[in-house]
Formats: structure tokens, sequence, C-alpha cells
């Protein structure tokens, strides 16, 4: 049976959001194939998305906090554990950096799906993301978790972590629409996003602040894309605080430019992944 058409005008006024739109049925259960296929055999099953961030954040907090004696300007006067605060900047990078190393396969590792006519091959991110917030949305559990235990309070402000986050989420949508493409005609790009994914760890304000480098140097943490939503999860999350509006206004225009062109350059360049593949 073929699979849904949308109008032209549909697909026009919604673009990205069109093959969401119109299969979300095989959206979601491709997102759910996703999420159990990685603890498929697994002892723990899905348990294992909560002890992954534990084990993480103790390796990074034992590094940074114990070994390297990271300090942060708010945990001189007792408003979050460090661990807590390096934790939010983690979750956030883990959300991106997944999206990001896992976006150059899509096309290539799906290549029966290409063969098929009438299979959207536009939804393919999707899956992956909503997998990826999946994970994001476990790693939050345990933050808050850990945050009661170890720092006994909680801001209410934290509602506003999902408007926080969509932007990010939209710029990933776009930049996985772009690199699956590119992944198709480029196969190095792999190598590539895992190096840039590492680097914009370490080249953000997860470890630590900006005010920590001298000011000729903070300008490689603020263009970081990833810096601006770790400081408003952490605003929002930890400090109590409203989020930037404005900011989060003028990147959500930023994300929703590259959202279309990154479903733009995907829909100009399938024509020929049949040919590649």
């Amino acid at each position: 049976m073929d699979l849904p058409a949308i109008s032209t005008t549909q697909r026009s006024t919604s673009g990205p959001f069109s093959a969401l739109l119109t299969h979300r049925s095989l959206t979601f259960e491709l997102a759910k194939r996703d999420v159990l296929g990685r603890y498929r055999g697994a002892s723990f099953g899905l348990l294992w998305s909560l002890i992954s961030p534990f084990l993480m954040l103790m390796v990074y907090s034992f590094a940074f906090g114990f070994v390297m004696k990271a300090k942060w300007p708010q945990t001189d006067n007792a408003h979050a554990h460090y661990s807590i605060i390096l934790f939010v900047g983690l979750i956030v990078h883990g959300f991106f950096a997944e999206c990001l190393s896992r976006s150059p396969h899509l096309i290539t590792g799906n290549a029966n799906f290409v063969k098929r006519v009438i299979f959207p091959l536009e939804i393919l991110p999707w899956p992956m993301v909503m997998s990826a917030l999946f994970h994001t949305f476990m790693n939050f559990l345990v933050f808050v978790a850990l945050h009661l235990v170890l720092d006994h309070t909680m801001a209410w402000t934290i509602v506003f972590l999902p408007l926080v986050m969509l932007p990010l989420v939209l710029l990933t949508m776009g930049v996985s629409w772009l690199l699956a493409a590119l992944g198709v005609y480029l196969r190095d790009i792999s190598q590539i996003t895992g190096v840039l994914a590492t680097a914009m760890l370490f080249l953000s304000t997860a470890m630590f602040p900006v005010t920590a480098l001298p000011p000729e140097y903070r300008w490689l943490l603020i263009i970081n894309p990833l810096s601006f939503i770790i400081d408003q999860a952490r605003e929002v999350a930890l400090w109590g605080n409203y989020p930037n509006w404005t900011g989060l206004g003028i990147y959500m225009l930023c994300a929703l430019a590259v959202l279309y062109l990154g479903y733009a350059a995907f829909r100009l360049t399938r024509r020929g992944f049949a040919d590649v593949i």
C-alpha cells in the first residue's frame, strides 16, 4: 500500500515538518525501534538509559572536579554542586553530539529504504532526533534526582527547559538533513563529525564558564552554538532565573534558517542517492 502523499501547497507551507505530519505513525515507530534496538540483548534493558549518564557524570566529575580542581563561581556560594553544573552541560552537548555523529550514516545505513521509491527519506532524521531526545529526557531525570540529593533544592523555572531546548532541536534537525545528504557523497565526513563533536564539548561552556578564559579567547566559546543553550539551561534549571527571551528569539530565527536550508539541501540532492548507493 502506498504511503500517503501530501499536496504541493501543504508541502511548501509546512516544509521540513511535512513528512513528519504526514507519516507520524511511521516516524514514531522508527523512533521506538531505534530506542529499543540500542538496548536489545542487554540485561538491564532501558535501565541503561539511566545508568549510563550517571556513570558518565562520575567520570567527568572525578577528572575535572577532583583531579583538575575545576571551579564554578556559583559553587562558592553553595548554590549548586559542581557535578550538577557540569551535568547540565554534558546533557545538552550529548543530545547534539549524538545527532551529529549519526547523521552522516542515515542514508548509507538505510540503503534498503533508498531503493523504495515510495519511502519518505525525509523522515529519517526525525526518529534519530526523537531517540536522542528520549535519552536527553532520561538524563534530565537523573539530573533532577541528583540535584535534589546533593543540593536539596529545585528551581521552579526548570519548567522553561523545553523552551530553552527547542531552538537547539530545530538547529539539530537542519544540520542532520545536511549531513545525511553530504554523507552519501562524501563518506569521509563521518570522520570529521566525531572530532567536531569533541571540539564542541571542550570549546563550550559545558566544562567551564566563559570567564575562565582570557578576554581575547572568549569568542571561541561564544560562537559555539551549544554555549548559549547550555548557559540558558543552567539559568532555568539551577539558578532559578527566567530565560533570555531576546537571545532565545534570535537563536530560534537562526535555527529555523538552518532547518529550512538543511531540508532544502536534502531534497535537492536526494535524487542522486540511489545512483551513488
